[in-house]
């Protein structure tokens, strides 16, 4: 069977398969990620929150990370960077392979627990276009934030 986009799991979380993201509903857009590990926020701290999963796509496709709507309210926080944006060549990349981590920030006054397998984020993965004459060449070094260093 040929890859056109999914998750895997990366190699830390092997096994795990309740951690592979899935939609809740037929018409659901989005893919829920979920923690990998428990988590501790303290209050206004931004943390990187393990998935455990990678994501592979086409040439041309982005995945997007949005912030699940229950999360303020319920949990009391925020996908801090507004929306994630997954590159293709993320993709089992020599610094973290892959591995999709969510930066939540906890906007309460009291500590946030994240229990494994609390869904966390949604993936929506999309199409994207580039201008004319783009002569974009380089190539990945490096994991989370490593793009534009």
């Amino acid at each position: 069977m040929t890859k056109v986009r999914g998750f895997e799991l990366i190699t830390a979380f092997e096994g795990q398969v309740d951690l592979l993201p899935k939609r809740e509903t037929a018409h659901a857009a989005g893919y829920d990620l979920k923690v990998a590990k428990e988590t501790i926020i303290a209050p206004g701290e931004i943390v990187l929150v393990p998935t455990g999963v990678k994501a592979y796509m086409q040439d041309g496709e982005v995945l997007y990370l949005y912030d699940r709507s229950s999360n303020p309210r319920k949990k009391g926080l925020v996908l801090i960077n507004s929306v994630g944006v997954i590159d293709g060549d993320y993709y089992n990349n020599e610094g973290n392979e892959g591995h999709i981590f969510a930066q939540m920030q906890n906007i309460t006054e009291q500590v946030v627990r994240l229990e494994k397998g609390d869904r966390i984020v949604q993936g929506v993965f999309a199409p994207f276009l580039v201008v004319d004459g783009d002569s974009a060449t380089g190539s990945r070094t490096g994991g989370f934030g490593s793009t534009g260093k």
